[in-house]
């Protein structure tokens, strides 16, 4: 396995001086360095080999005990220097100082084919930044988040990458709803690919500390590997490197809104500068439309992340890195006018984008009420997100709108004669909308489909692949692996996986019931 390595990150930015791998504040560094601990019995029990080959890693090498031993810190490739990275973060809303790779560790950098990729652990070991935590990752987080991140990937979701998944052979104690009943669970690595890890918070730790000399250092870094376009570093770049961190927020908030994705701890920490959807931890899809819906049980009482709100965190975390970038930047007005430009282009893309999932392509002044009406509508009774939009693309004059949404419907017995006067009202709406469209009914089934998904990672399709791996049977993982893969496509044989959320997984945890160790 020769790879082509790079080091821009531990040869440009600073490093910890310190190099023993105790818990502290590390100042005036972007990294420490820090070493994987070794496991028991490591084991991979499945790769992405559509990843593997964008690193320039070949099918065969995956399956050498060279791949398994790096792939799980049980070795570290040739002249390289594993690290985790130092960031700080408002968590729910508060500062929370410090927080750093507690339990992802960094292991090297690679060139392939004109694109540079960092591969990381999660679940490794401790780190400096792992605070009282053991900086190690259990089988059922490890599953959610190696799925996930090339759930959403296919989705056409901007995200981070998966390219293995083990288990480490060694138990992990944990916590599953923080509730004081801990037990020992199978302990799991996931490999994680991005073009870059570096958060929100990597910038608003230096600042926090009032560090604008590692502040610039960091931001020059940033604008030169990932925003070269903009130019050389000056104050017009920064306004510029702030306006496009934005904008590609919101690209992937937007995205997240579509398919009814909720990341579940938008802290700072866990937004990246990319734009990438970063740290899958307590996320989950809509099933029953709502537009209060959270997945994580920590935020149940203040709802801060809920599905609806998304947007408009996303704008305040942008408020924060806004504050981050000001020492370098000293003048209020360009980010100001940026923040608001968010909530202008906000109102736009929502719209555009509710009414590509309607089929609406040509301009009404009517559409904004055809859409409100339609959100009131989807939470009448409990109405399945993704059911709902896949077989709205069914839709034309001769067939009866509710007849055609009624298996999206969670308790068909609440669908009242109030209910249905309601959405035949819709429907006949939504008709005579169709009919000032400019294409056929088959034109516009296939651009509906492109953008409602057949198949989502359902809380409970994980959940299944879970308990299934538990007991040592992983092809669950590898069919919903390849499943998701064309969510946007009729799959016949899988049709199993085009339906609503079991009765038993209601209440059940992992399913509707997440914490931030999920």
């Amino acid at each position: 396995m020769k790879l082509n390595l790079k080091n821009t990150f531990t040869s440009e930015l600073p490093s910890d001086k310190i190099l023993e791998n105790s818990r502290r504040q590390v100042t005036e560094s972007v990294f420490s360095y820090v070493h994987p601990k070794k496991t028991k019995a490591p084991k991979v029990i499945h790769v992405s080999q559509e990843m593997a080959s964008e690193l320039g890693i070949t099918k065969e090498e995956t399956k050498t005990e060279f791949f398994k031993k790096i792939l799980t810190g049980n070795e570290v490739y040739p002249n390289t220097t594993p690290f985790a990275m130092c960031y700080g973060g408002h968590q729910f809303g508060n500062w929370a100082g410090q927080l750093g790779d507690g339990r992802a560790i960094n292991l090297f950098e690679i060139e392939h084919q004109n694109k540079n990729w960092k591969v990381q652990l999660k679940g490794a070991g401790e780190t400096p930044y792992s605070r009282t935590a053991d900086g190690l990752a259990v089988l059922r987080s490890s599953i959610r988040e190696y799925l996930c991140a090339e759930a959403m990937f296919h989705l056409g979701v901007p995200t981070t990458r998966s390219l293995s998944l083990s288990l480490s052979g060694d138990e992990v104690l944990r916590d599953v709803l923080y509730n004081g009943n801990p037990a020992y669970e199978k302990g799991a690595i996931v490999s994680r690919i991005s073009p870059s890890f570096l958060r929100f918070g990597n910038f608003e730790i230096f600042t926090a500390r009032k560090d604008v000399k590692n502040l610039k250092v960091l931001t020059d870094y940033t604008i030169k590997h990932h925003f070269s376009h903009l130019g050389k570093p000056l104050k017009e770049t920064y306004i510029n490197f702030f306006k496009e961190v934005s904008e590609r927020t919101l690209k992937m908030i937007i995205d997240w809104q579509r398919v009814g994705f909720v990341h579940g701890v938008m802290n700072t920490d866990n937004m990246s500068i990319l734009g990438l959807t970063i740290d899958y931890g307590p996320y989950g899809w809509l099933e029953g439309f709502d537009f209060g819906w959270t997945p994580n049980t920590t935020d149940r009482q203040n709802k801060r992340y809920r599905y609806g709100n998304q947007p408009n965190i996303g704008l305040w975390n942008l408020y924060q890195l806004a504050n981050a970038l000001y020492p370098i930047i000293e003048e209020v007005e360009p980010l100001e006018a940026i923040l608001n430009q968010y909530k202008i282009d906000f109102e736009k893309q929502s719209l555009q984008m509710m009414k590509s999932k309607l089929g609406l392509f040509v301009s009404d002044e009517d559409d904004v009420e055809l859409i409100q009406n339609l959100e009131d509508n989807l939470q009448l009774i409990e109405t399945d997100m993704t059911i709902f939009f896949r077989n709205l693309s069914n839709f034309s004059d001769d067939k009866t709108g509710l007849k055609l949404i009624e298996s999206a419907f969670y308790n068909i017995e609440n669908l009242t004669n109030d209910v249905k006067t309601r959405w035949n009202s819709w429907f006949k709406n939504y008709a005579k909308r169709l009919a000032i469209e400019r294409v056929s009914s088959e034109e516009k089934k296939e651009k509906m489909n492109a953008v409602n998904p057949k198949y989502v990672l359902r809380n409970y399709m994980a959940q299944l692949a879970i308990d299934a791996a538990d007991k040592g049977d992983y092809t669950l993982i590898d069919e919903l692996f390849k499943l998701l893969k064309k969510p946007y496509t009729e799959q016949p044989e899988n049709e199993k996986w085009f339906a609503k959320r079991p009765e038993w997984a209601r209440n059940k945890v992992g399913c509707s019931m997440l914490s931030c160790s999920s």
